[in-house]
């Protein structure tokens, strides 16, 4: 499954298509997370004697599907997390949402807060304690014979459920998100949530890498 799954490898880092239902980082299931299965699979594939090292660059929620860059090596975490930081990692996402946006085309501020027990953010007041900006932009790209709507959604600000939340506040839930106001769930457990695209500089070769994550489903639905 790993290897049809990849998208982008080379030394330092391999990108893969995340599948809805797999976990990046391990949690209370015990489900074996995506790192740990990169490794078995670099283990056997390359023959490797000794350890395996596979860093996460950045995490996707357990119900979202797409690109997830992983690092095969500490330098390349090491530099990556550092970009990251710096807000020099450009990620773009495809969301399918229920109703239609207020405008065709928006940049998105709100003040989130999360609840650790709910496992789920609130858009609150800005003045309230722990409370943190959360930015993105959005585009209306397409509508399906069904109603639905497909947003492209640019996240300036890396906070908990981020998109999830700013969306469902603007009055467009995510399909299938039951969390954020959905009415109903997708029959697999998903959300219609896609990590479409990231663009970054290489950490060692520093060539602008640009790494896309088809969706068949998604793309079936709008006819794209």
């Amino acid at each position: 499954m790993i290897a049809d799954q990849i998208l982008y490898e080379d030394n330092h880092l391999l990108a893969l298509n995340k599948l809805p239902g797999q976990i990046v980082q391990g949690d209370k299931t015990g489900d074996t997370p995506l790192p740990e299965l990169v490794k078995a699979y670099l283990k056997e594939r390359d023959h490797k004697p000794g350890n395996v090292f596979c860093g996460v660059v950045h995490r996707l929620d357990r119900p979202v599907s797409g690109v997830v860059l992983l690092a095969k090596t500490d330098k390349a975490l090491s530099r990556m997390t550092k970009m990251i930081a710096a807000r020099d990692f450009e990620k773009t996402y495809w969301a399918v949402v229920y109703n239609a946006p207020p405008e065709p085309a928006a940049e998105l501020e709100d003040w989130l807060l999360k609840n650790e027990r709910q496992n789920r953010s609130y858009v609150v007041d800005s003045t309230r304690s722990g409370a943190k900006l959360a930015r993105l932009a959005y585009r209306e790209v397409a509508v399906s014979n069904g109603g639905y709507h497909l947003l492209e959604v640019a996240l300036h600000t890396g906070r908990h459920h981020q998109i999830r939340c700013q969306l469902a506040h603007m009055g467009c839930p995510i399909r299938g998100d039951l969390k954020y106001g959905a009415p109903r769930s997708n029959p697999d457990g998903s959300i219609s949530l896609h990590a479409r695209r990231i663009v970054f500089e290489h950490p060692v070769s520093h060539q602008q890498v640009d790494i896309v994550a088809p969706n068949q489903f998604i793309s079936t639905i709008f006819n794209i």
